[in-house]
């Protein structure tokens, strides 16, 4: 099964630069925008998995540009699961000009699970377990 979100977001004036494009680091924001409405949808948030006592640090991202969005655009997010057997949460993103849907950038992130005392975790904690066999992921 796969879980996929998709999330609306307008251009603001301040998230543009000297060229009247949106600046590259905003793209990996959006990235962010997209993991906190699949968290919502999927009941996968921040909060939920802070409530299970673990922290999950970004740890690796990245970003393919493809074509600039510029203020007055909305971009759809589309936030994917990448279902891993390791301990770590991984997200594919792709987003979209929506008046068009061209594809302006794709990307990726990694999250490891980490205990209150910045510990690494080296298996899955029992909730993201339960998580997947509750979405049919495992």
């Amino acid at each position: 099964m796969e879980l996929t979100d998709r999330k609306e977001i307008s251009v603001r004036f301040g998230e543009v630069d000297s060229m009247s494009i949106v600046w590259h680091g905003n793209y990996i924001k959006y990235f962010e925008d997209g993991r906190e409405s699949f968290g919502a949808k999927y009941n996968l948030g921040y909060l939920d998995v802070k409530r299970h006592r673990v922290m999950i640090p970004i740890v690796k991202v990245t970003c393919d540009y493809k074509k600039p969005l510029v203020y007055g655009d909305t971009a759809i997010v589309e936030t994917r699961f990448v279902n891993s057997d390791a301990a770590k949460i991984l997200f594919e993103y792709s987003i979209y000009r929506k008046s068009d849907l061209e594809l302006m950038a794709t990307g990726t992130s990694m999250q490891v699970f980490l205990t209150p005392d910045h510990e690494l975790l080296l298996t899955a904690p029992e909730f993201f377990i339960g998580w997947k066999k509750k979405w049919g992921i495992v």
